[in-house]
This record gives C-alpha cells, sequence and structure tokens, in this order.
C-alpha cells in the first residue's frame, strides 16, 4: 500500500488552489498504483492461457483494486466538489454534532476492542459552520483515528470553547503509525478541506495521532 509519509509542515500557508492541486496529485499517484496492477494483470496475453478456475480467481483479487481504484476517485471527487462549491454557513450547537458523529463511529471502535471517548461541553456557543461539511470531516478524521488505532487503545474526542471559537480535538496519545495509506491522507485532506472552506482552521500530526480544529463562533448577542 502505497505511503505518503507525514503531513506538510505548514499547510496554512498554502493556497486553497495550491493544496489541492497538491492533493488530486497525491490520489492520482495513489490510484496509478492499483491501474497498473490491473492493467499487467488483464492483459490479453495473460489471460488467453489462464483455465476458467484462474480468470475466477484472478476476478476475485482484481475486484480489490478496483474498489481501491473507486475509493481514490471518489475522494478526489469529494476534494474538487469541496473546493468549488460555496458552503452553507449557519450558527450551529456544535455538541450535539459532535455526540452524532462519535455515536454514528462507536461500533466501528467496539468492533475493533477500541474506546471511543467523547468529551463534550454542556453549554457552548453556536459555531458558524456549514452541519453537513463538518459533520463529514470529524467522521473522516475519526475514521482515520481508528485506522491508526490498535486495541484496547482509547481515541479521545473533546471540545472546548473558547473567545470567537470552538477547538474540537481528536487524539490517540498511544498511536504509533508513522504515515499513513494513501487513502488515509486523502480522508484527512478531505477534511481539511472541509474546515478550511468554512473559515476555520486544521492542523495535525501522525505520530501520536493528534488532530486539532478551531472553528468560528457566533457573536454574542447583546442586550
Amino acid at each position: 500500500m502505497t505511503n505518503l509519509g507525514e503531513p506538510e509542515e505548514s499547510p496554512a500557508l498554502r493556497s486553497a488552489s495550491e493544496r489541492l492541486c497538491l492533493n488530486l496529485s497525491r490520489g492520482l499517484h495513489a490510484a496509478a498504483q492499483p491501474l497498473a496492477i490491473l492493467r499487467a494483470s488483464l492483459g490479453a496475453s495473460q489471460t488467453d492461457r489462464l483455465s476458467l478456475f484462474e480468470l475466477r480467481e484472478l476476478a476475485a483479487n482484481s475486484a480489490a483494486e478496483v474498489e481501491r481504484v473507486c475509493t481514490l476517485f471518489s475522494a478526489l471527487q469529494q476534494l474538487v466538489s469541496i473546493e468549488s462549491v460555496e458552503p452553507h454557513l449557519s450558527p450551529t450547537p456544535i455538541a450535539p454534532l459532535l455526540a452524532h458523529v462519535a455515536d454514528g463511529v462507536e461500533l466501528l471502535f467496539k468492533a475493533g476492542g477500541m474506546t471511543l471517548s467523547a468529551e463534550l461541553p454542556e453549554t457552548c456557543p453556536p459555531a458558524v459552520i456549514d452541519g453537513a461539511r463538518t459533520q463529514q470531516a470529524l467522521s473522516s478524521v475519526l475514521v482515520v483515528a481508528h485506522g491508526v488505532s490498535r486495541a484496547p487503545d482509547r481515541v479521545e474526542l473533546t471540545a472546548t470553547s473558547c473567545s470567537g471559537s470552538v477547538q474540537v480535538v481528536v487524539r490517540n496519545p498511544n498511536s504509533l503509525v508513522d504515515a499513513l495509506s494513501a487513502e488515509a491522507q486523502l480522508g484527512m485532506a478531505i477534511a481539511e478541506a472541509s474546515i478550511r472552506s468554512q473559515k476555520g482552521s486544521f492542523s495535525w500530526s501522525p505520530r501520536p495521532f493528534n488532530v486539532q480544529i478551531q472553528l468560528l463562533t457566533a457573536p454574542m448577542a447583546h442586550p
């Protein structure tokens, strides 16, 4: 599986178009590997000599490569859509959204013998966000966090309110993965693009896995 190394040291310095081009290039590079495998194994010169049993086995083995290409292509589509379509921003209660995202992946963590711990504030000013994009971004981050974790790891999801913003943190202090797969890298790129499109900030490190997201909150109403 292709590994793309650690994240850029200063992604905030890149423009949206530069980040998009970089991520598209990474995705295309990752897709080239399964496509090369399919091209080499499905050529007429290779398949003409195979028995029916061998052809069925080849088809089964090729399905995984086709699925990987589809996954990478879908990620590239999402990146282009995020950068080309304006978000629908509105004041949104953040704690219920985070709880909903955590509930959506909780079974995934349990099945792997891991724990997802969500510590959410009882009161928090609404964040000015696109709810669907933020939910997608956080789900992507948690899926990647699951992928770099092992039983009996504990992944923490926390949110704290500060002046003018809400900080959301996803971390696993015990994760020891040095580099992410191409699919995981694109998942993080989608999450980053989603948050930045809403004027939020996004930073992360792989070892230990730690993601920090800053979302702007609605101005306080004055009496």
